[in-house]
């Protein structure tokens, strides 16, 4: 039996509105929550600020529903069984993921929360985020001499840009990091209707949910890098890369996925996370070089293109390019670490093919 829920979700940007939607699809009442007034009121109307196939669709169905509102009041932290953390993680210099808008709402959750409540953290997020909501929650709680009980449940997005709400509802895996068996048991409820392919429910302290989020998107751009490597080393002794990779798709052990050579990954996932992964490892002291390893391809692999075009025309001044495709990979319009925006970086006239993207691409840049 599926027991529909009130949900507040923090943050509408590309995880928090495919989790909003995909919720509010199976009946569940939510109420999105953004300090972006200009985007919240675009979604009241039902304008997507992003390409996702699917979820405007959704988006616009639930809102006319009412199953799916929206909100800019920081008191609206009350409303809900279940709130979600679904705001950016953006890295900073050194790699290491800003977590302050994540502390920010759980500060704010802490100040407005009124009865029993399960706080998810979406948002992805290093090894020990969930003890320190946990923490800053407590402290506003104690500060407002209530008695609330509450769960911080580790529960990270396993998203596909391109095929996010397929994804959302008929997901591999479900992956949750509890510590209070009565959080276990709601969150399992929630989530029972996209379970019903078979695919498991995966229970797990925290430290382990939130280190299998970077584990994972390290392992796929590994295999990215380690492809495109592969495909380089092809060119320069006359094999073919298309029918190495199809020899080695067909290894069990090894298999076909992310196996296809390119100009690099880019998008919001991969490179942040594994920067992420290899700051945490250098602020243990744990030497992991091959973290590093991965980045290094793929810096050099985005500049590929570029160095054939240079090798074809020996001399580019003056020349005039058309990039075909801007956002990092198909059905999405990101383009955040593009390979195609350094390769335009790298072009000498970059102005007139940037202008000529605008025109084409408004949604893009």
């Amino acid at each position: 039996m599926t027991y529909y829920m009130n949900i507040s979700v923090i943050g509408t940007g590309y995880v928090g509105l495919v989790t909003a939607a995909c919720l509010s699809e199976i009946g569940n009442e939510i109420l999105c929550i953004d300090i972006d007034h200009e985007k919240i009121k675009k979604l009241k109307n039902g304008h997507i600020p992003i390409y996702e196939p699917g979820l405007e669709e959704i988006v616009k169905r639930n809102i006319k529903s009412g199953r799916l509102k929206f909100s800019t009041q920081v008191k609206d932290l009350s409303f809900g069984d279940v709130a979600f953390i679904a705001v950016g993680t953006p890295p900073k210099e050194s790699g290491r993921p800003d977590l302050s808008a994540v502390y920010q709402v759980a500060k704010s959750i802490g100040e407005h929360i009124s009865r029993q409540t399960i706080i998810v953290d979406k948002s992805t997020v290093p090894v020990g985020t969930a003890r320190e909501v946990e923490t800053i929650i407590r402290a506003q709680t104690k500060k407002r001499r209530k008695n609330i009980q509450f769960s911080v449940v580790s529960n990270p997005e396993f998203l596909k840009e391109g095929s996010a709400v397929m994804d959302f509802m008929k997901p591999d895996r479900i992956v949750l990091g509890i510590k209070e068996s009565w959080a276990k048991q709601k969150m399992k409820e929630l989530y029972a209707a996209f379970v019903k392919n078979g695919h498991p429910i995966i229970v797990m302290n925290r430290e382990s949910a939130e280190m299998a989020k970077y584990a994972s998107n390290a392992m796929l751009a590994c295999k990215i890098s380690f492809m495109n490597q592969i495909a380089n080393l092809c060119e320069i002794v006359g094999a073919d890369v298309e029918s190495v990779r199809h020899a080695m798709s067909l290894d069990q052990r090894i298999g076909e996925h992310f196996l296809y050579a390119g100009a690099g990954y880019g998008g919001s996932c991969f490179p942040k996370d594994v920067q992420a992964l290899s700051s945490l490892a250098k602020d243990i002291q744990y030497p992991a070089p091959l973290l590093d390893a991965i980045e290094e391809v793929n810096i050099k692999q985005k500049l590929v293109l570029f160095q054939k075009i240079q090798k074809f025309f020996k001399n580019i001044e003056g020349r005039r390019f058309a990039i075909w495709g801007l956002s990092f990979k198909p059905n999405t319009d990101d383009t955040r670490e593009a390979p195609s925006i350094t390769i335009i970086d790298k072009i000498n006239t970059v102005k007139k093919c940037i202008k000529s993207a605008k025109e084409l691409t408004r949604l893009f840049l």
